[in-house]
């Protein structure tokens, strides 16, 4: 029976199920050889899988299937009412860095709605990169993000593995513009943030990650532009970080801006030896460009940091750096345990109020 079930499978491009339509990818021309380019294979099933009403999956078998340039899943046009990728194998990025290293995203979603990008790995392979920035030689692009959701709603992203990103700065997964998201259950190594949410997210969920080489999850950074719109409602629950840079960010330019966060809650979550367990940092300044002297207009308020435990790498395992003109509000510790060289880390705060709820460790500076 399974064997009469490929056999249909890879002879029709469209197979018509309780769940729905599935398109498998093989059939409109991917190949799982890791040499040929399957872009145009992967946008065929797209838009077929938009053009049928009702629900859909995209099937991507086991295989490592080259995806050669940067591919744009746009929703504009989409009668379907909920499409669900079923990655079973890797999707591969280009070797050769100059092919997508100066795109912006290497696989993104736009104005989409009730999308599920499910399992496989996504393989930046970002060797070259990485190598020719190392170098200091110069002319190096940028690199893309591995997977971006921008002005998009009711995501879930489930049981994906990201690895070597196509730069040592690009993120994991990067949201923006976006409500409804649900990040469950991946394993993102990388140069830059794991996850990174953008300007306009809400009702964010992001459970079950591990974390690491990489900056952490990060909101921000935000107040880039003086008009922008606001972060709320986000969890982040159940995640181990290990060796990053920092754990649990949020991040703001300091520079005017009508930004804001709030309703914000990290909990359950373990650090191994990480540089930066909680931070905020309001005065993020690149190369002290355009923001000298200046201070942060992003508002943040309602944030709590609940049952966190670890190592920290440095001394500092709390730091609290707001912005001077709206001071971080609302800030609540509970249930904190972070130690440095197994003895208790030191906190940090600059123009942040808050309070704190059973045994927080380092001593609160709130």
């Amino acid at each position: 029976m399974a064997l009469a079930l490929l056999f249909i499978i890879f002879l029709f491009p469209t197979l018509s199920s309780a769940a729905g339509n599935i398109y498998n990818v093989v059939n409109f021309g991917a190949r799982s050889d890791g040499r040929t380019d399957s872009s145009a294979a992967l946008l065929k099933a797209w838009n077929a899988a938009c053009a049928t009403a009702g629900k859909s999956t995209i099937y991507i078998p086991a295989g490592r299937f080259f995806v050669g340039r940067p591919v744009v899943f746009s929703g504009n046009y989409c009668k379907c009412r909920g499409i669900t990728v079923r990655l079973l194998g890797s999707l591969v990025a280009p070797s050769d860095y100059r092919a997508i290293g100066n795109s912006v995203i290497w696989l993104s979603f736009e104005f989409v709605s009730g999308v599920t990008f499910s399992g496989g790995t996504l393989d930046g392979q970002g060797a070259g990169l990485w190598a020719c920035k190392r170098s200091g030689d110069g002319g190096c692009p940028g690199g893309a993000t591995s997977l971006g959701f921008t002005n998009s709603k009711n995501i879930v992203i489930n049981g994906v593995t990201s690895l070597n990103s196509a730069s040592p700065n690009t993120d994991g997964i990067h949201v923006q513009l976006s409500t409804g998201v649900t990040i469950y259950k991946a394993n993102i190594a990388t140069g830059d943030d794991c996850i990174s949410i953008g300007a306009g997210t809400s009702n964010l969920w992001i459970e079950n990650i591990s974390c690491g080489p990489g900056h952490g999850i990060s909101i921000g950074s935000l107040g880039k532009d003086s008009n922008e719109p606001g972060v709320h409602n986000v969890t982040v629950t159940t995640a181990t970080f290990t060796g990053t840079e920092n754990g649990v960010r949020i991040k703001s330019w300091g520079r005017p801006s009508n930004g804001f966060v709030q309703r914000v809650l990290f909990q359950h979550i373990t650090m191994i030896n990480v540089q930066n367990p909680i931070i905020i940092d309001q005065n993020y300044c690149p190369d002290n460009n355009g923001c000298p002297g200046q201070v942060s207009g992003v508002r943040i308020s309602d944030v709590t940091y609940q049952d966190i435990h670890g190592s920290s790498a440095t001394q500092v395992a709390v730091k609290f750096d707001c912005s001077s003109r709206y001071p971080c509000s609302k800030i609540r510790l509970q249930d904190v345990k972070l130690t440095y060289n197994n003895q208790p880390a030191t906190s940090s705060c600059n123009h942040a109020g808050g309070s704190t709820y059973g045994l927080v460790v380092p001593r609160s500076c709130l």
